[in-house]
Order: structure tokens, then sequence, then C-alpha cells
């Protein structure tokens, strides 16, 4: 902020353009990153990557019973989605782990801090655009 409690604009041109670099940084991090799920106590594990992209498919020869191919096969199937779902899951977590800090920087995020870091909430001086506390509350719509 400037002497005059204006936002400098450099400043905040600056953080917007971190902000997107750290950004752009933690969704190829998620694109690369892989998580796993499993069934059936590991006889079917599905892996996924951190976007919920199914990359890969293991289902154990033990999960097959030959005396029963039609039972298996809806045995198999359960367990495929049983273990998609649990790897989409994790992904879903990783993504909130990696991703919550950028939500809440735009306010997202229950219960986390909002605005971007070393800048005041809202936009003061802006009206509409002002954070909580930074400039007189509006009154009743009706004017009353």
């Amino acid at each position: 902020m400037d002497p005059g409690g204006q936002l400098d604009m450099q400043q905040l041109l600056a953080a917007a353009q971190q902000m997107q670099e750290q950004l752009l940084n933690a969704q190829e991090e998620l694109a690369d990153a892989e998580v796993e799920g499993t069934a059936g106590g590991g006889l079917v594990k599905a892996t996924v990557n951190g976007q919920g992209e199914l990359v890969e498919l293991t289902i154990d020869a033990a999960a097959i019973d030959p005396a029963s191919p039609e039972e298996t096969a809806q045995t198999v199937a359960d367990l495929v989605l049983a273990a998609v779902r649990d790897a989409n899951r994790a992904a879903s977590e990783l993504q909130l782990e990696m991703m919550g800090p950028f939500a809440a920087g735009f306010g997202g995020a229950p219960g986390a801090e909002t605005g971007m870091p070393g800048l005041p909430p809202g936009f003061p001086g802006l009206p509409g655009l002002a954070g909580p506390g930074t400039g007189p509350e509006p009154g009743p719509a009706d004017g009353s």
C-alpha cells in the first residue's frame, strides 16, 4: 500500500503474477502425481493421476474364480468400481491439498484466510470491491 492507504497497482500485479506461477506449478505437479486406490484387500488396484484420470488398473488372478465366471465377472466389476472410486477420492484429497491455498486466496476455502498474502483484504477504496473492515458497511437496500 502507498502512504495514502491506496492499493499499489504494481504490488498487486506482482502478487498476481507470483500467484499465477505458483498455480501453474501446482497444476503441473498434480498432472505428474499418481495415487492408488484398492479394493478387495488389494485384489484390485486402480492408479489415477492427480487430475483423476485412470492410468493403470491391476486385477490379481486370485480375484477370478474359473468355476463361477458370471459371479466372478460381477465381483470383479464391483471391485474395479470400488478401487477406482478409492483412487479418485485420494486424487481429490491431493487436489485439495495442493490447490486449497489458491482457493483460499480468493475466498474459496471455508475456514481459510482469504486474500492474497501481503495485501489487504478486498480492494480498499473501490466501491463494491472492498473486503470486510476496509470501508463503510453497506446500508439497507431500500434506503431506509
